[in-house]
């Protein structure tokens, strides 16, 4: 890192904000003035581009988020080459934070493409450079339902290795401390066993930093025991922050919202942190709470204003009655929570790794090495299975390697997954990354274990000095 690098990160500092950041302590999340924090958040995404780059529809959208209680948005693809100061500082002069998925269309870690490339890793940190210099960015998802079907566990290692890798460029470049974490699909066959994977293993730069569950499960009329009971005694006591990241059953309508009472109240609060309902606007989906007017008639258009059938900007007018219901629940629901001074983080559980079973769909098997940088899966796949048999054939279950502990047993399942071709319309450009990338861009970032330490620790000296702002390294 230069001292020009140095300078910039002083101007950003120097910067006001007009909200706190939201910091992690063991499973909560917390304000900086202790009180923990709960989400009330919506999925914000207008149109498949960058929401985040029209300061007036943000603002036009804000005031309406305000009336409604929101305090978050969940934003799934933006362009990190775009100018996001406009709406951030609308959003945060509104009391909203934002969670942002680092990958977008082309960089999705692709069970049916499972690789981490260096072409991944250097978009998804750009999205990071972007965006972590904003106080109300809450946090960052490597990934949205990537694991969703009973062939696509060997893809699981990929993510972590994500989350790895990304952690690592974090610290590395003295960002604050935004937590990374992974949005699951609701799969009952996968789900309990995926979130205990992501924050098992005991090594915690390898981890997720929280872990998000899109659930329709409460479909009104409901009840706790039927829905959420399931998947609270997965939650009790979870090693990182667990929410809602997508919930909001619209069958049959309108919707009532009554799950919110179970989330905030007394059998859920103490474990989750909250809730982001699907979704802001109204489109064929039907699961919008706002609309910017009817289907124009021509779904082939598509201009600033219009798309897939739908406008996507304008005046936001409430959906009835599912906008008043919601603000209903909100508003009556309001937990204070535990304080962070008075939380005690040890009694969170961590799990131990999930194992394969014979038929099952959860097919890695236990606490497995990780993935290199550009490493495909058919390589993995043999290297672990070379790991195997080198340890089985020492005829010592104690796995004690000369070399450091890499020797887990990873199971043969892996092996089965072994397609590297895209098959899907966004894995096109992911196609012949797993190998390529590597030797054909720059790579001095994509080193995880980092190199600039001596050099941050002097640019938090000089901002501390300067500006009495404690830089996170």
């Amino acid at each position: 890192m230069r001292w020009s690098s140095c300078g910039a990160i002083l101007a950003l500092a120097a910067t006001t904000s007009a909200i706190d950041p939201i910091e992690v302590k063991g499973n909560k999340f917390f304000r900086k003035d202790g009180s923990q924090f709960f989400l009330k958040g919506v999925s914000y995404q207008l149109r498949p581009d960058d929401p985040l780059i029209d300061t007036d529809q943000c603002r036009r959208d804000a005031e309406l988020m305000k009336e409604l209680g929101t305090n978050a948005l969940r934003v799934y693809h933006v362009d990190d080459d775009a100018d996001h100061d406009g709406c951030m500082k609308v959003f945060a002069d509104a009391g909203i934070y934002l969670l942002i998925d680092l990958d977008t269309f082309d960089t999705y870690i692709l069970p049916s493409n499972q690789v981490w490339s260096t072409r991944q890793y250097k978009r998804f940190a750009k999205v990071m450079d972007e965006f972590q210099g904003y106080d109300n960015v809450l946090a960052f998802f490597v990934g949205n339902e990537d694991i969703a079907a009973k062939e696509d566990s060997p893809g699981a290692p990929f993510l972590k290795a994500a989350v790895r890798d990304m952690r690592a460029y974090r610290e590395d470049k003295g960002y604050r401390k935004i937590p990374i974490g992974y949005t699951a699909a609701d799969i009952v066959e996968l789900r309990p066993m995926l979130q205990d994977y992501l924050t098992c293993g005991g090594n915690a730069s390898e981890t997720v930093e929280f872990f998000g569950l899109n659930s329709y499960a409460w479909c009104d009329p409901s009840t706790y025991e039927e829905a959420y009971a399931p998947l609270q005694e997965h939650a009790k006591d979870f090693p990182v922050p667990i929410f809602f990241s997508e919930t909001g059953c619209n069958v049959p309508g309108p919707r009532l919202w009554e799950d919110m009472d179970a989330i905030f109240g007394e059998h859920m609060v103490d474990d989750w942190s909250g809730a982001i309902i699907y979704e802001w606007i109204q489109e064929e989906n039907n699961y919008g709470i706002i609309s910017y007017g009817p289907p124009v008639g021509d779904p082939s258009k598509n201009d600033a204003t219009v798309f897939d059938n739908w406008t996507r900007k304008g005046t936001p007018t409430p959906v009835s009655p599912d906008f008043e219901n919601l603000k209903t629940k909100w508003a009556s629901n309001n937990p204070t929570g535990v304080s962070r001074d008075d939380y005690d983080p040890d009694h969170v559980s961590t799990r131990d790794c999930p194992t394969s079973t014979e038929g099952g769909w959860w097919q890695v098997d236990g606490d497995v090495r990780l993935p290199r940088l550009d490493e495909t899966v058919t390589a993995y796949a043999e290297l672990a299975a070379a790991m195997s048999t080198a340890s089985e054939s020492q005829g010592d279950s104690t796995k004690t390697s000369s070399s450091g502990s890499e020797a887990s047993t990873t199971g043969d399942s892996d092996e089965e997954e072994e397609s590297g071709t895209a098959t899907g319309e966004s894995d096109e450009e992911e196609t012949g990354t797993a190998t390529g990338d590597a030797g054909s861009e720059e790579t001095e970032d994509a080193d995880s274990s980092g190199g600039r330490g001596q050099t941050m620790a002097m640019c938090a000296t000089l901002i501390a000095a300067v500006l009495g702002v404690t830089v996170w390294l």
